[in-house]
């Protein structure tokens, strides 16, 4: 383990430039442990052995409480081990106890940056570009180098509903492995593919904001007006006709209006100044 240049000793002196400036450059994860914690001596040879597979992903730097009593005050130690992982100067995240394998990995892949990540990013500017080509092209390189990266499954939905296959990306998004079902993007998709379905076989926006003008209560037109305002990216005009829809007819396509607002502040992340002001509005309306 000594001999591993992927494995430090943190001591009270080095301890700023080592962890502090170094966690500007890569994650590191600081074991704090001691000769007589049993839990300790059986967590810090799997660290190394993680911190040598991950190749200099992150480094391990150990602190040995007993040396360093100070050091190990500073950052709150109360038992041990205690695991605290370091980014950008400061710790991010922690555990304590002696964790499986299985958890410990878990824990770093929160954390460690994935190639296959940067590569899902550029797919999504391509998607947004509408270069469907080369969003295809990128998503082949990071399944090929990271076939295990979960994330992209939410990327191969992102892919079919810009072909327009609708109903095969809803397919999709209905066998996304677990860990993925309470992730937020999830559901940001599925009002997006909402949406995208009702505009689908829905006139154009013209025609829609004319049969509006035209008739106010034409509860359909307004309806599909929105769907076509959000999947364009116009939330808050979306959100107006929403929530005039709900006011007017609030039974049409079994409770639409509210469900479709819902769905909306799925997509916004559940926050923000549009999510705060139509769902106190909506509420208003509702009671």
């Amino acid at each position: 383990m000594a001999d591993s240049s992927y494995v430090a000793v943190a001591t009270a002196e080095n301890f700023y430039t080592l962890v502090l400036e170094g966690s500007h450059q890569r994650p590191v994860l600081v074991d704090f442990w001691a000769d007589w914690c049993a839990p300790c001596r059986t967590l810090m040879p799997l660290l190394a052995k993680l911190a040598d597979e991950y190749r200099g992903k992150f480094l391990l730097a150990k602190v040995n409480t007993e040396e360093e009593r100070e050091l190990a005050a500073s950052f709150g130690i109360r038992s041990l081990p205690t695991v605290q992982l370091f980014r950008g100067g400061q710790p991010v995240d922690q555990f304590m106890g002696a964790l499986p394998e299985s958890q410990v990995r878990e824990f770093l892949e929160r954390h460690l940056p994935r190639e296959s990540n940067d590569l899902l990013a550029q797919v999504q500017r391509l998607l947004d570009a509408g270069d469907i080509s080369g969003a295809e092209s990128r998503l082949d390189r990071a399944r090929n180098i990271d076939p295990d990266n979960p994330r992209t499954h939410l990327a191969e939905v992102r892919l079919k509903a810009a072909r327009g296959e609708i109903q095969g990306a809803e397919e999709m998004l209905e066998r996304l492995p677990l860990e993925l079902l309470s992730d937020p993007e999830v559901a940001a998709l599925k009002g997006q593919l909402r949406f995208a379905r009702v505009i689908t076989d829905a006139p154009p926006e013209a025609h829609l904001a004319a049969r509006l003008e035209a008739n106010p209560k034409d509860s359909e037109a307004r309806y599909q007006l929105a769907a076509h305002q959000i999947a364009r990216g116009d939330i808050e005009a979306g959100l107006e006709q929403l929530l005039e829809l709900l006011k007017k007819d609030r039974s049409y396509g079994d409770d639409a209006a509210r469900k479709g607002m819902v769905m909306v502040f799925d997509m916004l992340g559940g926050k923000g100044d549009l999510v705060t002001r139509y769902r106190s509005q909506m509420l208003n309306a509702l009671y």
